[in-house]
């Protein structure tokens, strides 16, 4: 089995029946986690209910991407005193941002942690986190093996980088968080769906995932504007959608007005 499947896919806060930023990977029996935002924990366990995760990568420090990442803390550290550290792939500040809610027990004792930006070897992945501009530091994550690449932005403005980040992928997920007003800043920490097909098209990805929807946001609307860019397969990162890393298809939807394959 090689898929991912999306645990959530709105930005800043949860809409009704949704979660912010996550996304289980299942590659062969390994077990990879990219962010934990609000909602998802529950989603996660929904999807692997013995929660034996092989190795969770946080692109930044903001809740909507790693506050669940807390719960599955706590799960470790109650539930399974004593076992193996997990590994944790993340920015600095993600661990510093997450003590401040257990502050009398160190984090660490649940988590072997990797600093990012940097590159790794995860299991069957070669992993490599650069740095895009955000609010916080930020990693971008690019994903290796057996010559299929996905791609992840967490948060970030236009930048260069995401040519070189989502270069060939099989499914580059983006995010368009199209929050109002964002285009007339002078320093962009945020990108709208447009913008995710351009650098989608950059970068030469087969397939666009838009992600990090601002509460509200018309996600048809959002997926044909990215269409207007970007002429592979765009996707909306609606809870629940598996789609098949390598084959090109998307399966199930379980989020609100499931059943179809939003975006495409």
């Amino acid at each position: 089995m090689r898929q991912i499947t999306v645990l959530g896919g709105c930005g800043a806060f949860p809409e009704p029946g949704r979660a912010c930023s996550g996304f289980a990977v299942d590659w062969e029996g390994h077990r990879l986690v990219l962010d934990l935002g609000y909602g998802t924990l529950p989603r996660l366990l929904a999807h692997w209910p013995d929660a034996a995760v092989d190795a969770v990568v946080i692109t930044h420090e903001h809740p909507d991407h790693c506050i669940d990442l807390h719960g599955l803390f706590r799960m470790r550290f109650y539930g399974d005193p004593g076992g193996p550290r997990l590994p944790l792939y993340c920015p600095p500040g993600v661990l510093d941002r997450l003590s401040g809610l257990e502050p009398d027990v160190d984090l660490r004792t649940v988590f072997q942690v990797h600093p990012l930006p940097g590159s790794y070897r995860v299991g069957p992945f070669d992993l490599t986190g650069l740095r895009l501009p955000h609010h916080v530091p930020n990693a971008g994550i690019r994903l290796h093996a057996d010559g299929v690449v996905l791609a992840y932005t967490g948060d970030t403005g236009p930048d260069p980088l995401l040519a070189e980040l989502g270069r060939d992928a099989d499914l580059f997920i983006v995010e368009a968080t199209g929050r109002p007003g964002e285009t007339r800043q002078s320093r962009r920490n945020l990108m709208t769906s447009h913008e995710a097909g351009h650098w989608a098209r950059r970068a030469g990805a087969r397939r666009l995932m838009l992600t990090h929807f601002w509460p509200g946001t018309d996600r048809v609307t959002a997926t044909a504007a990215a269409r207007a860019e970007f002429s592979g397969e765009v996707l909306a990162a609606e809870e629940g959608l598996v789609v098949a890393l390598g084959s090109g298809r998307a399966a199930s939807c379980g989020g609100p007005g499931g059943g179809g394959f939003p975006g495409r």
